[in-house]
Parts: structure tokens; sequence; C-alpha cells
């Protein structure tokens, strides 16, 4: 059987052949027991990638070998992947077919231990926020005629917020303890976890809820959850107005909030708690990129030569 997953509209993948619905029904249980709806919408595109390749290659879905997993992430490689997305949509492929395999319906996973590749776990490829910058988007959010994007912007800044939260964060969600203002936010993996809102950044999503007691926090003009890809696409449009060069994106502010954070003084297991990190590892990459330029023993070394 040689099936291919297009990347469709929401909603489970399609399949060619005669037992294309026995297989939409397996991978849509499986992208049910993947996690977050942000997850979900990753690992559908990934095993989709992985299902075109085997197809341009005619080699049917469960016939595929280890050999053809390290040959597709060594074509991902030329086409200029970085290594932890490689490593991402190999991790993809393999929770498919062990979940496959436990359902009986393949033999055997064949990307349980294919090369993947090594990724330096104190680098981070993000670029920098410093905090004029910060200060400067925080400036061109506000002057939008829409509050949303002040929301948008002080909640991944000033709270840490993923994207994937931001489009999931509900008004229901909003509540106080003992003199703060919170949100609970569903982190990876489904847990649960209240944060603190500093008062701009709950004022700022008091004005984008408007008075509204229910629904999404950061809606669209008809009231529905706006799309983690036009949040991200608000964000890149504010830092253009701010006329920060650098490329920006969600996941650059929740960045500046670790960085920000440890150069004001708060202590690295607090910033990992606030961020939701279950290795402590994550945190320290972002804290170690902060000065490593600063330390770098090349100026000790000009130094010495005279330079």
């Amino acid at each position: 059987m040689t099936s291919t997953l297009p990347v469709p509209a929401p909603g489970p993948p399609a399949f060619a052949g005669p037992a294309g619905g026995v297989l939409a029904r397996l991978v849509a249980a499986w992208l049910l027991a993947a996690g977050s709806a942000h997850t979900r919408r990753a690992y559908q595109l990934d095993l989709s990638q992985w299902a075109g390749w085997l197809a341009s290659c005619d080699v049917a879905l469960f016939s595929a070998a280890r050999g053809h997993v390290d040959a597709w992430s060594e074509q991902l490689q030329r086409e200029g992947l970085a290594p932890a997305t490689i490593a991402r949509k190999i991790a993809a492929v393999s929770s498919f077919y062990a979940y496959a395999v436990d359902e009986g319906a393949a033999g055997r996973n064949p990307a349980a231990r294919a090369r993947r590749p090594a990724i330096d776990p104190d680098h981070s490829d993000t670029e920098a926020l410093d905090l004029a910058e910060a200060r400067t988007l925080i400036s061109a959010a506000e002057a939008d005629p829409n509050p949303r994007s002040a929301a948008i912007v002080r909640l991944a800044l000033e709270a840490g917020l993923r994207e994937s939260e931001l489009a999931a964060a509900r008004i229901e969600d909003l509540g106080a303890e003992r003199g703060h203002r919170t949100i609970t936010v569903t982190r990876k993996g489904g847990r649960r976890q209240r944060l603190a809102l500093p008062p701009a950044t709950a004022h700022a999503v008091d004005l984008a809820t408007g008075g509204r007691t229910s629904g999404p926090v950061i809606a669209t003009a008809t009231g529905r959850p706006m799309a983690a890809s036009e949040i991200y696409r608000t964000v890149v449009r504010l830092a253009r107005r701010a006329g920060i060069t650098k490329k920006i994106t969600p996941h650059t502010l929740r960045h500046a909030y670790a960085t920000i954070a440890r150069d004001a003084g708060a202590a690295l297991e607090d910033v990992q708690d606030d961020l939701g990190h279950r290795d402590p590892r994550t945190t320290r990459r972002y804290d170690r990129s902060r000065y490593r330029l600063d330390r770098s023993a090349a100026y000790k070394v000009a130094a010495a030569l005279g330079a």
C-alpha cells in the first residue's frame, strides 16, 4: 500500500488506496494522543512530509526501513534544515510508528534507531532581543489601533507565553490570587500552570478582552480564537514597525523574557518555573547565550598579542 499524507485543512490527513480509511483513523488516533493542538499540527506536518518523501521513492509507509529514515534525514540536512528541526521530525515519525506497533498495525518502528543530528544543548538559534528593542516593540504594539497587539506582545514578553499558549488562552483562564492577577495556561504535555501577570500586562489583557466574560483572550473580529500563524504575523509586523531589523518571532519574545529576567536578577530556577521548562538545561541554554560573546577568549588572545 502506497499512501500519501498531504497537508490538509484542519482535520485528520486524507489517504489514498483501499485501506486509506483504516490508516486515516490510525493517524487521527495517534494525533489525539500527541498532546496540545500545536504539537498535533507539527506532528501532522512532519508525518505528511515523511510519507510524501516515501511516496516519491515509491516506498509504502509500512515498508520503510531504518535506511529510509537515515536517507530522509540526510536529504533534510541538504535542504538546510536546522539539526533540532530534523531531530524533531524524526522523533515525530518514530512516535507514529511506535503507536502503530502498539496498535498492531505495524511490525516494527524503522525510526527507533535511526541516526539523529547532534544538537548542542547550549546553543540557541533565536536572535536576542535586547532591553531597548523590547521597549521599542512594546511601544509599537501599544500604538497599534487593535488592543490585542499589546496583549500579544506583553503576554509573550512579560509573561513568557508560547505562541500556542497565546492562541489557546481563554478569558475563563484569567483569575486573581493574593493580590496577583493571573492566567492559567496549558503547557506541553497538557500540564496546567498558573502564571502571574504584571499590572501592565493585565491592563493590556483587559483592553484586548474588552469586557467579554468568556472566549479567547486573543480574538479575531468575529470573536474566534486568533490562529497561531496570525499571532506570528502580528509580531513580525510590529517588529518591522518598531524598526527592528533582526528576525523577530513570538519565540524571540519568550527568549527575551528569560534573558531580561536573568539580567534583572531573577533566579534561574524561577525563570525555569515561569517558562514551564521540565529540563533545566533548556533554560540554561537561554541563560548561557547572554554574554557568551562578551566572555570570548578571543579578546584575551588579542590583548596578549597586542592587537
